[in-house]
């Protein structure tokens, strides 16, 4: 979120001091991220200790606090968890939102910073780690299964059979209706080939893990001290091991490394395993459909802000650059 959102920071303050028992000196909001349900604060204690306030607005599912936590207790020192109240919470209640706490890092994300060869065997080795992990059942019982749904993928077509209704009320939708009409035919080639492999794979069996499903760039923090975390676990699932893995060599892990020299560094750490190219294809496909389909509900939307419409719109046309992932993924599918 780019904008701040409605709410008073002298609310988070009092939230932070009876919830956690934090005096807070200071907070500023901090322009971060995509996500129109998020929005996150820098909050200074009275001794100077830094912390990060996450703040989510709508959708607040409780694993994405109960699995890093988890994860982190096993001995995953790449998966930051969040810090308890008073009462042992992971989160506080805040005028129908939910606050979230974390030790504040100084640090960049992985398209700020280059990943170093060691930071890409600490994510092979945070990974494996993560899929292997046996978690409880109270905790797997609320992880959602992969179902491979057809939801982004129908929210798409809809776009282009004219069954939603568009409206080009602004600059930014109706630039964004032109560079939906001129990649209509790749867009459209793009669902039909994620509904076939979405059929293979819901016609078979295969194992799921624990996965944290958005593992890009942006999702790894670098600190000053060269230290590595996996953030943002807003969305875990539980799905083949390939709902990660798509993204090693997929075009969404920053600049500076081919695909093949980012698999070589990433396997080194995680172990050599025989991919299912199936799976791997349609989660590269099915991940670009979402991104158009979240691209479009947000941009538009008359209910978002002008540089939060901007900025998701800013994320499309790089999805058909030559070489990007688009070609990525359908490279991916002539493999079968």
């Amino acid at each position: 979120m780019l904008e701040k959102p409605d709410i008073p920071d002298e609310s988070i303050i009092d939230c932070l001091l009876v919830d956690y028992g934090l005096k807070i000196a200071q907070i500023a909001f901090l322009p971060l991220g995509a996500d129109r349900n998020t929005a996150v604060y820098r909050a200074d204690a009275n001794d100077s200790t830094p912390y990060f306030v996450k703040l989510r607005l709508a959708g607040f599912d409780e694993t994405s606090v109960e699995l890093p936590k988890f994860l982190s207790a096993q001995g995953i020192r790449q998966v930051m968890a969040p810090l308890a109240t008073g009462s042992g919470r992971l989160w506080a209640d805040l005028d129908g939102s939910k606050v979230v706490l974390y030790p504040f890092v100084e640090g960049r994300n992985g398209y700020e910073a280059r990943l170093s060869d060691h930071h890409w065997h600490e994510l092979g080795e945070a990974l494996g780690k993560i899929h292997a992990i046996a978690a409880p059942p109270s905790l797997i019982g609320n992880i959602r299964r992969e179902a491979y749904s057809p939801l982004w993928r129908d929210h798409v077509k809809r776009l282009f059979d004219g069954a939603e209704r568009i409206d080009h009320y602004d600059p930014i939708s109706a630039e964004l209706s032109v560079l939906l009409a001129c990649k209509r035919d790749e867009i459209l080639d793009l669902v039909r080939s994620a509904e076939r492999l979405a059929c293979s794979l819901q016609d078979s069996d295969r194992e799921f893990v624990v996965c944290h499903s958005d593992i890009h760039a942006g999702n790894v923090l670098i600190d000053s001290g060269g230290a590595f975390y996996i953030v943002d676990w807003d969305d875990p699932i539980l799905a083949p091991r390939e709902r990660d893995l798509m993204y090693i060599g997929g075009g969404l892990m920053g600049a500076g490394r081919t695909p093949q020299e980012e698999e070589t560094l990433f396997y080194r750490a995680y172990g050599r395993i025989q991919l299912d190219t199936v799976a791997l294809a349609y989660y590269r496909h099915e991940r670009i459909v979402q991104d158009i389909s979240e691209i479009c509900r947000q941009v538009f939307s008359t209910n978002d802000s002008v540089p939060d419409r901007e900025r998701m719109y800013q994320f499309l046309p790089s999805n058909f650059r030559s070489g990007g992932v688009l070609d990525i993924a359908r490279n991916t599918e002539q493999l079968l």
